[in-house]
C-alpha cells in the first residue's frame, strides 16, 4: 500500500486497484487518485504544462458501491470531455448515498493507460477496524 491509500493487484484481463481510507470520503479520493495513477503514471504534474481546471461534483447513488462506480465514471467522463487527469480533490460530503465534491486536475504530461470503464466485478466496500477498504475493476 503506497502513501496516498491504494495498491495495483494483480487481475487476468483488466486494471484493478485496492484501496483504503479512514473514512468513505478518504477511501473515495483515493479511489480516485489510483484512477489517475492508472491513466498517467504518476499525475502530480498533471496541469504543470497548462491551466488547471476545477469541477463541482454532486451524485446521488442508491449504495455505497453504485456511488463510487458513478464518482469514477464521472471523473472519467469529465476528464475525457476536458482533456485532463483529476489529481486533487476536496471531499465535501460523503455519505452511503450522497457525494459532492470539488476536483481539479489539468493535462497529463504521461499517458499509461486508457480506462474505458468502471467495473462492479467484486465491488465490495468492506468497513475494516482502520476504515473502508475495496478493490475496484477497471475495464481497459
Amino acid at each position: 500500500m503506497n502513501s496516498r491509500g491504494f495498491e495495483e493487484v494483480e487481475h487476468t484481463a483488466d486494471i484493478a486497484i485496492r484501496v483504503r481510507g479512514r473514512s468513505l470520503a478518504e477511501m473515495f479520493a483515493n479511489a480516485a487518485y489510483g484512477m489517475a495513477c492508472q491513466m498517467a503514471g504518476h499525475p502530480a504534474s498533471a496541469g504543470a504544462e497548462g491551466e488547471m481546471i476545477e469541477r463541482t461534483i454532486d451524485l446521488t447513488a442508491y449504495d455505497a458501491e453504485t456511488l463510487l462506480v458513478s464518482w469514477l465514471g464521472e471523473l472519467l467522463y469529465l476528464g475525457e470531455r476536458e482533456g485532463c487527469v483529476f489529481i486533487g480533490f476536496d471531499m465535501v460530503k460523503v455519505t452511503a448515498s450522497r457525494l459532492q465534491a470539488i476536483v481539479r486536475g489539468g493535462p497529463a504530461t504521461t499517458h499509461q493507460r486508457h480506462i474505458k470503464a468502471v467495473t462492479f466485478n467484486d465491488l465490495d466496500i468492506v468497513h475494516t477496524d482502520d476504515g473502508y477498504e475495496t478493490t475496484i475493476v477497471f475495464d481497459v
